[in-house]
């Protein structure tokens, strides 16, 4: 492992099976008040650890050592791994060598999206790591045959190299300027202009698994606190309520929220309100309404 300083944060790498992984240890908090725990966080697909940056400064603020994991394929992180295995195990794999190698205590998982299933899947394959787990716009259903194609699609149309970040931020935004924000600081200067720091290809076989199965076994062997936050605007979130309904069903002790007017990339949009949904659900097991889904989805204030 070595590193390099930044004035918030500072960039490490840890190394499994040959693929580099980077990481942002914004390290443990300073001020008074006792130490609250560790924290990793995982990305979504085409994203890029930096896209936490305003939540990560605000749980190392309140008191959590805060790591956040560029996933294999996706920004300072090898883009095309050595071993070409971009499949779920490996992605789960990565996650615990960041949690063994950078000394993480049962940390507490926090995925959003793809990064949500990474997260997801390893505290279900690893009871005995994760102190809690909260996903974000993510949940287990998959068999979405068209998700590949839908994506990719998506991805090989982007108009790169984007000339200019405002550029970026208004294609990539889709009219939310902290959204574009977000997407476009993943993007990578070069000579002739900003482009994605991950292979489209790469980013489509990522989703392999997802095209063709769910995970309703995995999400039934949770043994840690889960807290699911979701998007519920005009362009988002992707769980419905049929399938929040089943992960109630088999996870009673299930905390749940959704944030009205916001879309998929809730972290973005809310990274305050996030944050306090978090620290709520770590100190007191969250808000009474969370555990039954037709008093949570659509009814938590943003204010």
């Amino acid at each position: 492992m070595t590193s390099s300083s930044s004035p918030s944060w500072s960039e490490r790498f840890v190394v499994r099976d040959g693929v580099r992984l980077s990481c942002r240890d914004w390290g443990r908090p300073g001020e008074p008040g006792g130490f609250r725990g560790d924290v990793l966080l995982l990305h979504g697909l085409a994203g890029h650890a930096g896209e936490w940056d305003a939540t990560a400064r605000l749980l190392r603020d309140s008191g959590h050592r805060v790591v956040a994991l560029d996933q294999r394929g996706h920004g300072a992180s090898d883009r095309n791994p050595s071993d070409g295995d971009v499949s779920r195990a490996a992605y789960v794999a990565d996650a615990v060598a960041v949690i063994e190698q950078l000394g993480l205590e049962r940390p507490v998982l926090i995925g959003q999206s793809l990064g949500g299933s990474t997260a997801l899947l390893t505290a279900a394959a690893h009871p005995e790591l994760p102190r809690a787990l909260v996903l974000v716009e993510a949940g287990p259903d998959g068999a979405k045959p068209g998700v590949q194609e839908q994506i990719g699609g998506w991805l090989r149309a982007w108009p790169v190299p984007f000339p200019s970040r405002a550029a970026a931020v208004a294609y990539l935004g889709g009219g939310t300027d902290a959204v574009g924000e977000g997407w476009a600081g993943g993007l990578e200067e070069r000579a002739d202009g900003l482009w994605p720091r991950f292979d489209p290809e790469v980013m489509v076989r990522s989703l392999d698994e997802n095209a063709t199965r769910a995970f309703w076994d995995e999400w039934s062997a949770l043994a840690c606190p889960t807290l699911v936050v979701l998007g519920q605007g005009e362009h988002g979130g992707i769980i419905g309520a049929e399938e929040y309904a089943e992960m109630v069903r088999r996870q009673p002790a299930l905390h749940g929220t959704s944030l009205p007017g916001t879309g998929h990339d809730v972290h973005l949009e809310q990274p305050g309100v996030l944050h306090r949904l978090i620290v709520d659900f770590l100190a007191d097991g969250g808000p009474a309404c969370a555990r039954h889904t037709d008093a949570c989805l659509g009814v938590h204030s943003t204010s």
